[in-house]
């Protein structure tokens, strides 16, 4: 049964979502999910009777790569965004890009994978207590470490291109979305209303610059990621109780990285568990 976070018309309009953009810079194609305009401010309201639904599919989506172990990148590089984007992809064990997009980061996964590489070899050199390297040469790697960490860190441990991505903001993402449609991964997104919802697989209208919006957004996709690791875990015969993201990791089995529970001493015990019980029922 799937346990997808609660979230009411309510719960939208208390977080501003319904509030869109001024008149004179909305597109169009979101007419369909504009309610009407606000007379003094002159911005469009959202029609939240049709953000509601539309939101819980694209939760469902979320729930649903996450249930099969898929990989899922969070993508928020403006102010509002950037620090929940990081939080809430770290909250469920997945991925995220909270600083500049960088051209080619899904297709030419290649390039940036040997980026990465060259990242952690950084990080090994800086660790070295015995390296021979001089004060300036060290410094000189702290820099271009710190550099890529922060264009790289979010999805060093991707392994792969993402089964979906979570944007907050087509506008300013929009070489993402790009990315994604080439390569024929789906999206999920908020769209405001001088947005364009063409590519987007799973739309979301709704206020794409208020930071409550934001939180709000970015946590009920992070819950319908636990959700479906739960799921996952329970169809493995896992028990869980009171599941927290910080508990999960990414491992890699036969080439492909999966999200899993840590190996804490608790969950090593459920482990043998679930092996005497199989082994007693063969």
């Amino acid at each position: 049964m799937t346990n997808l976070p609660e979230v009411t018309v309510r719960d939208l309009a208390e977080s501003g979502v319904h509030f869109g953009h001024k008149i004179s810079r909305w597109n169009a194609k979101m007419a369909p999910y504009i309610y009407g305009v606000h007379q003094e401010n002159r911005i469009h309201i959202i029609d939240l009777r049709k953000t509601l639904p539309l939101l819980q599919v694209a939760m469902k989506a979320l729930y649903d790569v996450a249930s099969q172990g898929g990989r899922i990148l969070f993508v928020g590089t403006k102010f509002q965004a950037f620090d929940i984007i990081a939080s809430e992809a770290i909250r469920c064990g997945q991925y995220y890009v909270n600083h500049r997009w960088l051209g080619g980061m899904l297709t030419n996964w290649g390039t940036v994978s040997s980026s990465i590489k060259t990242l952690m070899q950084y990080e090994k050199i800086l660790n070295d207590e015995d390296s021979i390297l001089t004060k300036k040469e060290l410094g000189n790697i702290e820099k271009k470490k710190q550099k890529l960490d922060k264009a790289l860190g979010g999805i060093r441990e991707m392994g792969a291109i993402p089964d979906i991505l979570f944007i907050i903001d087509t506008n300013k993402e929009h070489i993402a979305v790009k990315e994604a449609k080439k390569l024929g991964i789906p999206i999920v997104a908020i769209l405001d209303t001088n947005s364009d919802p063409d590519d987007i697989t799973y739309l979301i209208p709704g206020n794409d610059d208020s930071r409550k919006s934001i939180e709000l957004y970015c946590k009920l996709a992070t819950d319908s990621i636990l959700a479906g690791i739960e799921s996952s875990l329970a169809r493995s015969g896992v028990k869980i109780d009171n599941i927290k993201g910080d508990e999960f990791i990414q491992e890699k089995e036969d080439g492909i990285v999966q999200t899993k529970r840590k190996r804490s001493k608790v969950y090593k015990e459920e482990e043998r568990e679930v092996v005497t019980n199989e082994d007693e029922s063969r």
